[in-house]
C-alpha cells in the first residue's frame, strides 16, 4: 500500500483553531499509510512550501474573523499565486475547517473562500459528508456536525474561553473530516503523483 501525505495548512489566533487542526491530523493519521504535515501558515517557511508541494492533500484551516478567514491566512493564500501559475497543486485533494465565537459567525463564507482557493488551484474539494446534527427535539449538541455545515467542518467556541473549551462534538467532527480526507486521498493515491503534476499539466 502506497503512503500518502495530508498537509494541514492552518492558522490560529487564540488556540481554538489549533485544537481543530490537531483533531483533523489525528483523524487523517488514523487511516493506515497516512502521514500528516502540520503547517502554521502565519510563519510559513521555504521548507513548509516544499512540504505542501509534496502533499497529496491539503486541508485549509482558519478562524473566521469579520466574516472571512484571518489576515494571516489571506496573506498565505495570496502567496500561493506562484503555485497557481505553475499548477503545482493541480489535482491535489482539498478540504477546510473553521471556528468562530458565534454559532453562525458567517463561517460559511470562510469555507466558501477555502473551496474557491482550492478551485483556482485545480484541486478536488472534499465536503464534510455528514448530515446536520442537533436539529430535532431528540437531537443533542453533542451530535456530529452540530452546527449543520456541509462544505467543511465548522466549530463554535466562546470568545472568553481558551482552547480547552472547544466543544467536544466540534473536535470529533474535525476528526471525522481528517479521516474522510485521508480515505478519499487514498483512492487517488495510485493514480496521483504530486511531483509529476506540474510536468503533466505543462505537457
Amino acid at each position: 500500500m502506497s503512503s500518502i501525505t495530508v498537509g494541514i495548512a492552518y492558522t490560529s489566533g487564540y488556540g481554538h483553531t489549533r485544537e481543530l487542526a490537531n483533531a483533523v491530523a489525528e483523524g487523517a493519521a488514523s487511516i493506515p499509510g497516512t502521514r500528516v504535515a502540520m503547517i502554521d501558515v502565519a510563519a510559513v517557511t521555504d521548507d513548509d512550501w516544499q512540504t505542501l508541494d509534496g502533499c497529496h492533500a491539503i486541508v485549509f484551516g482558519s478562524p473566521t474573523y469579520m466574516g472571512s478567514a484571518s489576515g494571516a491566512f489571506h496573506a498565505f493564500a495570496e502567496a500561493t499565486s506562484g503555485r497557481w501559475t505553475t499548477r503545482a497543486w493541480q489535482d491535489k485533494i482539498a478540504a477546510g475547517f473553521t471556528n468562530s465565537g458565534s454559532m453562525s459567525g458567517d463561517k460559511l463564507h470562510t469555507l466558501q473562500y477555502f473551496s474557491m482557493l482550492a478551485a483556482q488551484h485545480g484541486m478536488h474539494w472534499i465536503s464534510l459528508g455528514l448530515l446536520p446534527g442537533w436539529n430535532t427535539t431528540t437531537a443533542s449538541e453533542d451530535d456530529h456536525n452540530r452546527l449543520g455545515f456541509y462544505l467543511g467542518a465548522g466549530a463554535q467556541t466562546w470568545n472568553d474561553q481558551g482552547p480547552d473549551a472547544v466543544h467536544a462534538a466540534d473536535v470529533s467532527t474535525a476528526r471525522h473530516l481528517g479521516r474522510r480526507v485521508a480515505t478519499h486521498t487514498r483512492r487517488f493515491a495510485d493514480a496521483f503523483d504530486p511531483a509529476e503534476v506540474g510536468a503533466a499539466t505543462a505537457g
